[in-house]
């Protein structure tokens, strides 16, 4: 693909960080207005919320990323920062409870806030999925499908000259879809919380089965060779976020002109 998406004379513009920017505007211009209507969230704070949010998913993707290869990264701690490796999981279990300390600590409803959270967080995944088909990072398994893709430029991650699995594109694809289904549930929910939880479910089952294509195979396993890192995860949070819906669906029954919790 075209990992280097243009030139300035000695700036080079990666595809994977602009299209990372593209999210992140994406993410916070719709948590802003939605949360302004929905919340009364001020811009001042959409805009320190997802500046935490960066620096916790940041911390939180290349912490995970460490531990699917210690040996390497202990060697090349400076790979570890400089290179575009993140697990996204990572991510999410270090930017979770970020939110939760941010809507307590500054007043605001943390369930209404979760679901404005979870179209956000499709927002700036899918166009983060997008950047990885670029970069060529997060690829996926051989394959002589016709719609395999062959990556040839040398600053790419994956293997060259090899049909590859477009996994990118699948996720990318998959939580388009999964955003879709949150805007038209938004309307109908039955409880706050509902959205956000509804969104972890449907990313799990999708993760998992997703993991059967990915080629990455550095990234280790938990039981043989059978269930992959991110499965492991996708089972537990899964498993999790079942028992909040259950939980949730009892104590926070709304009906939608109810002031939000």
């Amino acid at each position: 693909m075209h990992p280097i998406l243009f030139e300035l004379g000695s700036l080079k513009i990666y595809s994977y960080g602009f299209l990372i920017a593209l999210g992140a505007i994406a993410g916070v211009t719709y948590m802003a207005i939605r949360g302004k209507r929905e919340v009364g969230l001020t811009f001042d704070q959409a805009n320190t919320l997802f500046l935490l949010l960066f620096i916790a998913a940041f911390v939180g993707g290349k912490f995970f990323l460490f531990f699917e290869d210690t040996a390497y990264y202990s060697e090349h701690p400076r790979k570890l920062l400089t290179g575009r490796g993140f697990v996204f999981y990572g991510s999410f279990l270090f930017a979770v409870p970020t939110m939760l300390w941010y809507f307590k600590r500054n007043k605001l409803p943390v369930y209404a806030m979760l679901d404005i959270m979870a179209i956000t967080t499709c927002l700036v995944h899918f166009f983060g999925r997008i950047g990885c088909f670029m970069a060529g990072c997060c690829y996926g398994v051989v394959t002589t499908s016709a719609w395999g893709v062959t990556y040839t430029n040398e600053a790419c991650v994956a293997p060259l000259h090899t049909s590859l699995h477009p996994t990118q594109v699948y996720e990318a694809g998959y939580i388009f879809l999964v955003m879709l289904a949150l805007l038209l549930l938004r309307g109908k929910r039955k409880f706050y919380g509902q959205l956000f939880i509804t969104y972890v479910l449907l990313y799990a089952v999708g993760r998992y089965a997703l993991e059967f294509f990915r080629g990455d195979l550095e990234r280790g396993f938990v039981i043989n060779d059978y269930v992959s890192h991110s499965q492991f995860i996708a089972l537990l949070i899964f498993g999790t976020a079942t028992y909040f819906y259950v939980r949730l669906s009892k104590r926070n029954s709304i009906a939608l002109h109810k002031k939000p919790i």
